[in-house]
């Protein structure tokens, strides 16, 4: 196993919709592997394949006491929002801000062995799939912002000290991050 080196908003990977995963082979026990070590590595709730350079439909989650991965999740959202709470990311360093997601969530998709799992929650649980599986389509937390904060995101992204920030985190995290992938990975073209 090794500790992934995570990216930072900015990289295209994070804007792009990730692939179905049709191998179940041992690359991706491989990348699942890693990435719960990178998960754990820098204390994250979650980690989406996109966030370590692999444009993958598969996430990673540990939050209190429930730990997994969901191989081509789909989401199905309860009708009711939870009270709007601040919400961080990996891929975007030292900002956080009140984020709307709905209360109950249950994704359903496969291990990675292929086999079907459910994994249901409300409350942090549930923002945690929606958040991975937003990771999944593209999005980040910060396109679900609205008004003053959304501009103060933006704003402080754009700003240069902010991209002095992100790369000091990249710095502090490198102190950790192997290899995942030979050189003969089909999972490569996404690093």
């Amino acid at each position: 196993m090794a500790v992934l080196s995570i990216r930072i908003v900015g990289d295209p990977v994070l804007r792009t919709r990730a692939d179905e995963v049709t191998d179940f082979g041992p690359e991706l026990r491989k990348l699942v592997a890693d990435m719960d070590e990178t998960m754990e590595d820098v204390e994250g709730a979650g980690l989406a394949a996109p966030q370590v350079g692999v444009s993958l439909r598969v996430f990673t989650y540990q939050i209190a006491g429930v730990r997994g991965h969901i191989v081509n999740p789909v989401l199905e959202l309860g009708e009711d929002f939870q009270q709007d709470i601040s919400e961080g990311c990996l891929s975007i360093p030292e900002l956080s801000y009140p984020v709307r997601r709905r209360n109950h969530t249950r994704a359903t998709g496969v291990d990675v062995e292929g086999n079907p799992i459910v994994v249901e929650g409300d409350g942090f649980l549930a923002r945690c799939l929606q958040h991975e599986t937003d990771h999944l389509d593209g999005i980040l937390y910060i396109d679900r912002l609205e008004g003053d904060a959304k501009k103060d995101a933006l704003r402080k992204i754009r700003a240069a000290d902010y991209n002095k920030l992100a790369g000091r985190t990249v710095s502090q995290r490198s102190s950790t991050v192997g290899s995942s992938f030979g050189a003969g990975s089909s999972f490569g073209a996404g690093l």
